[in-house]
């Protein structure tokens, strides 16, 4: 296996990407919309989505908030033009490049969201992203992830260990970005969201491997645990940020 780096990767599948998503990995068709339902309702809204690539979560909210503000990041300047392409009339901030590098703001998002993107990276690399998420998030705001979890601690050390040789055997840096799966199991990321800042973690709703979580401080949704094939999704909360909120 050849390593690709990570925005030649998608950019090179851009014409099939959507289908791919949508037609390969079970559940998908189920998940982008429920991760859309999810999103806040408010007129004007600002949301910060993280690995945006060509939107498909950014399909079913706009549908449902179509005055909603989105900042997108995304490593692949194909994934952005196109998903520019699909909606050109939305308030849609555009950012190509790495989102481990670039600032967020302080309590700028009502909301942030990550779907399919995350299970590339390290515990250690995510902490201050998440800290830094964190701190961009207006009080009551939350964050959505949904995103591919390892089954078991064992085929987290293959994963990492797998492309940590791949690496090592083509010569390349540690430092660059490379399309390969790494995911973390569900305990290890929750422990790394915990360590980046936010309290309280709950599993939401899991569809096989993939697991959704965010943390919220508002108006958290209705809990729902439902297990079944393909992918899932886990759940983050984030109350503390959010206690004058309440009182």
């Amino acid at each position: 296996m050849i390593l690709e780096r990570m925005d030649a990767f998608f950019d090179s599948r851009l014409d099939g990407y959507e289908e791919h998503q949508l037609t390969c990995i079970e559940s998908a068709k189920i998940f982008y919309p429920y991760t859309a339902s999810l999103l806040p309702m408010a007129a004007g809204c600002e949301v910060l989505d993280l690995g945006c690539g060509t939107g498909l979560e950014l399909d079913a909210y706009f549908e449902r908030n179509p005055d909603a503000a989105v900042t997108g990041i995304d490593l692949a300047p194909g994934m952005l033009e196109k998903l520019r392409a699909k909606f050109p009339k939305k308030r849609l901030t555009l950012i190509q490049g790495s989102y481990f590098d670039l600032p967020f703001g302080s309590g700028q998002f009502d909301a942030a969201v990550s779907v399919e993107s995350l299970h590339h990276f390290t515990q250690e690399q995510k902490i201050p992203l998440y800290r830094k998420l964190r701190d961009s998030l207006k009080p009551g705001g939350y964050f959505i992830l949904t995103d591919y979890m390892a089954g078991s601690e064992d085929e987290e050390r293959l994963c990492f260990s797998e492309f940590s040789r791949l690496k090592r055997e083509q010569g390349l840096p540690d430092g660059g970005f490379f399309h390969y799966d790494t995911p973390l199991t569900r305990e290890h990321e929750i422990q790394t969201l915990r360590a980046g800042g936010f309290s309280r973690v709950e599993l939401v709703r899991q569809w096989g491997n993939t697991a959704q979580g965010g943390p919220i401080a508002v108006r958290p949704p209705s809990r729902i645990y439902q297990k079944m094939k393909g992918r899932g999704h886990i759940w983050v909360y984030d109350h503390s940020a959010d206690e004058a909120a309440w009182t």
